[in-house]
């Protein structure tokens, strides 16, 4: 069995071993395993049977994080998108109008535009061409990112509800007056604050978080993972999070399996939802790769070794999750958790991916860590304060690569600022993605250097440009 895994994942030559490598694939799981429940939670909505888009999700996360970690060799896991389930049910769905077997077509077009381009080598070529300072700083803004959404998850960090609540109780009270208001607070400032620290919630985020650290810094290996399952016992005693047992039968996928209409995508109209989908895609997966990469030291000369596998895993997980009836697969940053575990092969992922397969059978236990707790009894908000903790320290630790920046040239340090901060203010890998690709193409040029940049990523601001001018 050893000489097996080691001829399959070479661990050796990674400096790893069997034990760390299911550690964190261990570790990937718990802090992403929360889309087991959200993903059928947000597409429920647009119609869709709520079981079987949960067996949907886990078939097709599986499926595409085996390709990954047996193909490519890297400790990436990948799961229908956050993001795009939301665009997919109040934008295309609900909003639009558009059918959710349609939508589900759509979704099966934009998989196979990534297989195209991957045939041609397109976006490994694009992978190469990015600079040195940008794939520092998309390492960097993802940290950031993922640090945020830790925050966000434990209610310590929080939007601030003040401005809507005037909005709300004072001046006109007109449909068009109170539209207005609204738009002026969208663009506030002020929009986040300081949330309730002595909420349970919170109060639990900062326990695991305490037990993380000390843990680091004892260098104990599996920290992170042994902070969430000390976190979730305390959960539990503490009675935030109610025992649902270990097992059960999985439900039926057949009210979402091969239901896509693909005849139904081939309208004009429909061709910017296409194209919506796949951008946003394509720059997420780019730029998770890119990030969780440059920290696990994959990088070589510039380059990701391998690159063109590991793009199949989620052109070929998307085309999969459309005909099992989920939204857009793609790559997950969470994975970075694994690789702080000391994942760095695909036997992590491969372990992530049999996680995801028998979450099927273990949908209690699986609900109970990373299916979240509410705010408060009666709301809609959910909160994630077992895994949170895990996020906020694996960003920290992301963030160091902003030292291999070049700080001192303005032409390179101001796109990478500009990834740095907007992932995590937009909320989104693409856009932040989007500030650096067009800054540093419009500077090049001003510093004279165009020709030393690759024409990639003159042509990929130029794509950038036209999607938020035309889409």
């Amino acid at each position: 069995m050893g000489n097996t895994l080691e001829r399959l994942f070479h661990l050796v030559e990674n400096g790893t071993n069997v034990r760390t490598e299911i550690m964190a694939g261990v570790t990937t799981f718990m802090t992403m395993s929360y889309i087991i429940f959200v993903q059928p939670a947000v597409l429920s909505q647009a119609g869709m049977d709520f079981d079987a888009v949960m067996i949907a999700t886990c078939l097709s996360a599986a499926a595409a994080t085996f390709i990954m970690g047996l193909l490519a060799n890297y400790p990436i896991a990948l799961a229908p998108g956050m993001g795009q389930n939301f665009f997919f049910t109040f934008t295309v769905v609900l909003a639009a109008g558009v059918a959710w077997e349609t939508a589900l077509g759509i979704v099966f077009i934009s998989g196979i535009i990534f297989m195209i381009l991957n045939l041609f080598r397109l976006r490994q070529a694009l992978l190469d061409a990015i600079p040195s300072s940008l794939k520092h700083s998309i390492a960097a803004g993802i940290g950031f990112f993922i640090a945020f959404i830790g925050l966000a998850d434990a209610g310590i960090i929080v939007r601030n509800n003040d401005p809507l609540v005037s909005a709300v109780f004072a001046g006109d009270l007109s449909p068009e007056g109170l539209t207005g208001r609204l738009k002026i607070w969208e663009y506030a400032t002020g929009a986040l604050r300081l949330g309730d620290l002595s909420h349970p919630a919170a109060l639990l985020t900062l326990f695991g978080f305490g037990v993380i650290l000390l843990l680091l810094v004892r260098r104990i290996k599996g920290a992170i993972l042994l902070g969430i399952l000390f976190t979730f016992l305390l959960a539990l005693i503490t009675g935030q999070v109610k025992w649902e047992g270990v097992a059960s039968m999985p439900p039926s996928i057949a009210p979402t399996f091969f239901k896509l209409d693909l005849v139904g995508v081939f309208r004009w109209e429909l061709i910017p939802i296409v194209l919506v989908f796949f951008f946003t895609d394509f720059f997420d997966t780019i730029g998770t790769l890119i990030g969780v990469g440059d920290r696990a030291g994959f990088i070589k000369n510039g380059k990701l070794p391998r690159a063109s596998r590991a793009l199949w895993a989620d052109a070929t997980g998307t085309v999969a999750g459309a005909f099992l009836g989920t939204s857009t697969v793609t790559s997950y940053i969470e994975s970075a958790a694994g690789v702080e575990e000391g994942g760095r092969t695909g036997l992590t992922a491969v372990t992530t991916g049999m996680l995801f397969l028998l979450a099927i059978f273990f949908a209690p236990l699986v609900r109970m860590i990373g299916g979240g707790v509410e705010a408060s009894e009666g709301t809609m908000l959910i909160l994630y304060p077992i895994t949170a903790p895990a996020l906020i320290v694996v960003g920290c630790l992301m963030v160091q690569t902003v030292a291999k920046i070049n700080w001192s040239d303005l032409s390179e340090a101001i796109p990478a600022f500009l990834v740095i901060i907007g992932m995590p203010l937009t909320y989104s890998i693409s856009d932040g993605l989007a500030f650096g690709f067009v800054s540093y193409s419009i500077l090049s040029i001003f510093a004279g250097r165009w020709r030393n940049t690759s024409w990639l990523v003159h042509a990929l601001a130029l794509v950038f440009a036209f999607r938020y001018i035309f889409l």
